[in-house]
């Protein structure tokens, strides 16, 4: 699921210096249950896979959602091309877009779902700094 943040409830909002200090807003939140049966560590980075594309995002271990639900927060990924946000670009996060593939449509307006999407999560890769390959569905 999606979520937002106090000092980011607009994505231009990550181009204000005084507003994009502190910690990274930008994290994939996940209860610890099911960080343990993943093998996933709080602040490490963290593949997450869905129809549409994969993205990389460093764990948030939270008893704050619900076992079985991940939340990535939107608005982010400005590092792709065509970005005019310089000081965001420096903590572009990632695109939660990216997961998806538009395949998913609600049927009574025809919109693309883009919240409450199916994803696999394992940790990063070695080469991230993150030990194993464990995976498997949450959603």
């Amino acid at each position: 699921v999606g979520r937002r943040h106090l000092r980011s409830n607009n994505s231009w909002m990550h181009n204000v210096p005084a507003l994009t200090g502190g910690t990274n807003r930008c994290t994939l939140q996940i209860h610890p249950d099911d960080a343990e049966r993943l093998g996933v560590r709080d602040g490490q980075p963290v593949r997450v896979r869905g129809a549409g594309g994969e993205v990389t995002a460093p764990a948030e271990v939270t008893d704050g959602l619900r076992r079985g639900v991940v939340s990535l927060p939107h608005g982010w990924g400005h590092d792709r091309p065509g970005t005019r946000l310089r000081h965001a670009a420096a903590d572009p996060g990632v695109n939660v877009n990216q997961l998806l593939d538009g395949s998913l449509l609600d049927p009574l307006s025809g919109n693309a779902v883009l919240n409450g999407v199916p994803v696999e999560i394992a940790p990063g890769a070695a080469s991230e700094g993150v030990p194993g390959t464990a995976s498997g569905p949450v959603t």
